[in-house]
């Protein structure tokens, strides 16, 4: 193979699709066999790769597997693995150590090895390049290329993907960051090269920890312009029109996917092993981990306005993934939302064009149906948690009793039935 990408999620995959585009030879190494099987059936389980793609793929060579033996005399290993938080607040490297393992094992001289889960400054020369030198008997750098790209991968952008991403590369030397850089330059229109590895994988966190920052700051802001009377949406617009100096963000009931909620919390892991708190990244943490509950007493007092109690009340959660027109419900916001208003005995249901079934903790939340205006009708209380472009503002407004809407996307039809985060 002239690549063999391990991990077949939402990073992996749309990498194996731009490689095979590019007319390499491709293989795929997953833990899971039902993405494996569903794969060699010309089946996709991520949103920004369709079955006619993955089809293509399996016809351009694709061999998706669940053995190790498909790293076999791969020119190219690029790592995609799951770096969920661990227990001490830092990546769980369990997945990368699996994978490390296996590359190990059939590591030859000449091999560019690559990681792209997000993960803390120096892993890759603290964590991999000793797993992989130890078990090989090779020396990174020497022997093999080592580096590390950050994915950038953001789903249901319907203008950026991979190809037209800028692909940052960092080497453990300059000539495994030139390997690195010819790789991806087959398939990428444009190529950075960091520093090294721990500048590459700052950069990864850098990005997401200024949107993490930036998005407590809104939130924090929608809460008390709510008091002031002040209408936040509108005051962001306006900043907007500036053309320097200013980037719009607008606030919402929580932060989701794997990203956001995620990643920064690997840098303020690592700055406290150093003895020294990262401030910033633990406050927005702290801001954006507390709006699910500032949502459900933002529902409470609306009910109440209303002469209605929260106990009891039919309420129904419009959009239940992380964020719009995708089916992705990694660290959604709704999940604790929906908790909570379990807890003060709301009785629920949820209508998302892109989930079927959705379950919290265990319990299966019913689904109000394919009627959109009737389940508004019906419900008590409405409340946007995603705003998919199939939710109408003017159907929302029209066949809600009462609507709650975090995401903005009724603000022009707010009133006495219709309010704002």
């Amino acid at each position: 193979m002239d690549l063999v990408v391990i991990g077949l999620g939402y990073v992996g995959l749309p990498l194996v699709r731009e490689a095979c585009r590019a007319g390499l030879r491709v293989g795929g190494l997953d833990r899971d066999p039902k993405v494996v099987e569903g794969l060699l059936a010309g089946r996709s389980h991520i949103d920004d790769v369709t079955p006619g793609e993955v089809r293509e793929m399996l016809a351009s060579g694709f061999t998706p597997s669940l053995d190790e033996n498909v790293l076999d005399g791969a020119r190219t290993m690029v790592i995609c693995v799951p770096t969920p938080l661990s227990e001490e607040g830092g990546p769980d490297l369990t997945a990368v150590r699996g994978a490390a393992g296996g590359i190990a094992r059939h590591l030859a001289p000449g091999t560019l090895v690559v990681l792209e889960s997000t993960t803390y400054p120096g892993t890759t020369e603290e964590v991999l390049r000793p797993l992989l030198e130890e078990a090989s008997g090779l020396v990174a750098g020497t022997d093999f290329h080592l580096a590390f790209s950050p994915e950038r991968i953001d789903p249901g952008n319907p203008v950026f993907g991979v190809a037209n991403t800028p692909k940052i590369v960092g080497g453990l030397t300059p000539a495994c960051a030139q390997a690195a850089a010819a790789l991806y330059g087959k398939f990428v229109e444009r190529v950075v090269q960091a520093k090294g590895t721990r500048e590459a994988e700052m950069a990864k966190l850098l990005e997401n920890t200024y949107r993490h920052v930036n998005i407590a700051l809104v939130n924090e802001m929608a809460v008390f312009c709510h008091e002031l009377g002040i209408d936040l949406w509108d005051a962001i617009d306006c900043a907007a029109t500036k053309p320097f100096g200013f980037q719009a963000f607008r606030p919402g009931p929580g932060v989701g996917g794997h990203c956001i909620p995620i990643d920064p919390n690997y840098l303020s892991y690592k700055v406290r092993s150093l003895g020294y708190p990262f401030r910033f990244v633990e406050l927005a943490q702290e801001i954006n981990d507390r709006m699910p509950r500032y949502v459900v007493e933002r529902a409470q007092q609306l009910l109440n306005g209303q002469g209605r109690a929260l106990k009891g009340a039919e309420v129904l959660l419009l959009g239940v993934t992380y964020k719009a027109d995708i089916a992705d419900q990694r660290e959604s916001p709704a999940r604790p939302i929906a908790r909570r208003l379990a807890r003060l005995g709301a009785r629920l249901s949820f209508h998302d064009p892109f989930v079927k079934e959705w379950r919290v903790d265990g319990a299966e939340v019913p689904a109000a149906g394919d009627d959109l205006p009737a389940a508004l009708a019906a419900a008590d209380l409405a409340v946007v948690l995603a705003d998919h472009s199939a939710y109408d503002a003017g159907t929302l407004a029209r066949h809600a009793r009462l609507l709650f809407d975090t995401r903005g996307r009724t603000r022009e039809l707010r009133g006495e039935t219709v309010d704002l985060l």
